[in-house]
């Protein structure tokens, strides 16, 4: 079987438990698999990407209510939320499998583990819900990782710089705050929710650190300068800028140089000209 176009087929999966085992047996499947790296899947007409469940109810994030973890109902909106993340995530590492062509294998199987550990961490987190008596899809939620995914679908240096690096990479910096307002509150389900975000924090280092990589390489291939150029792409596509503290710690066992990190803590400047990246594998291009 070809790796890309499975990973289309798990994409289109709208049940959401289904697509997080789907992509866990798709890694511990890797070695059946073989990957062509210039031939682009095709789309199924009127079929939309990426399939999801017809709950929860999608929202702009500014109508999606915040709770406290102090009560039990806070902690299930807040786990729902990192959910819904994971989900979003999953969707996002096959994304990146089938859309982007004419790349090297350890591209196509680094997304791949993503895939895996994002359906993991679901799953860990759907388990959790059940037994506080809810269930994903209880609650309304929003597509803000999604969004940047579709607007960088024709820009895979521009992918790799504002969802691994950026939206998930925020995940480094919030996670620590989450567990220490969980520890606080030290019932058993908010001691077996810090118990998860562990495994999601130490497996996301590795999902942004595949991200800084793979940006830097592509910076490599097209002679872009990786900071200047990552200042660049976030005034272009209005990717939100981290909010402190940083997780320093994380972020450098990321691969974040310390140069990134202190333009990451800079106020905000005007970004210099935007240099747009040569496409990888566009159809009407030949593929390097």
């Amino acid at each position: 079987m070809e790796l890309r176009t499975h990973a289309l087929e798990v994409l289109r999966l709208s049940h959401a438990r289904n697509k997080a085992q789907a992509a866990q047996q798709m890694l511990t499947q890797a070695h059946h698999y073989h990957i062509d790296p210039h031939t682009r899947p095709n789309l199924v007409a009127g079929v939309a990407l990426p399939g999801h469940p017809q709950r929860p109810q999608l929202r702009r994030h500014t109508e999606v209510a915040r709770r406290s973890p102090a009560t039990l109902h806070g902690r299930v909106v807040l786990m729902h939320a990192i959910a819904h993340i994971e989900f979003n995530a999953i969707n996002l590492a096959l994304d990146a499998i089938w859309r982007f062509d004419g790349l090297p294998t350890a591209f196509y199987l680094d997304w791949l583990q993503v895939a895996a550990e994002e359906g993991k961490h679901f799953v860990l987190i759907e388990d959790w819900l059940q037994a506080q008596g809810h269930a994903y899809g209880d609650f309304p939620a929003h597509q803000g990782l999604w969004a940047m995914c579709e607007k960088t679908a024709d820009d895979i240096v521009a992918r790799m710089a504002l969802v691994p690096r950026t939206l998930e990479a925020r995940g480094l910096d919030a996670t620590p705050q989450i567990q220490r307002k969980l520890h606080h509150v030290g019932t058993p389900d908010a001691l077996a929710a810090v118990a998860i975000l562990d495994t999601i924090l130490t497996e996301e280092i590795g999902h942004v650190a595949i991200g800084n990589h793979w940006y830097r390489w592509l910076c490599a291939q097209r002679g872009l300068e990786p900071v200047a150029h990552y200042a660049a792409l976030t005034a272009r596509y209005q990717a939100p800028r981290p909010k402190p503290p940083l997780n320093t710690d994380a972020r450098m066992a990321a691969g974040f140089t310390e140069e990134e990190l202190q333009w990451l803590h800079m106020e905000p400047e005007p970004a210099p000209p935007f240099n747009r990246p040569i496409w990888v594998g566009l159809p009407s291009e030949t593929t390097p």
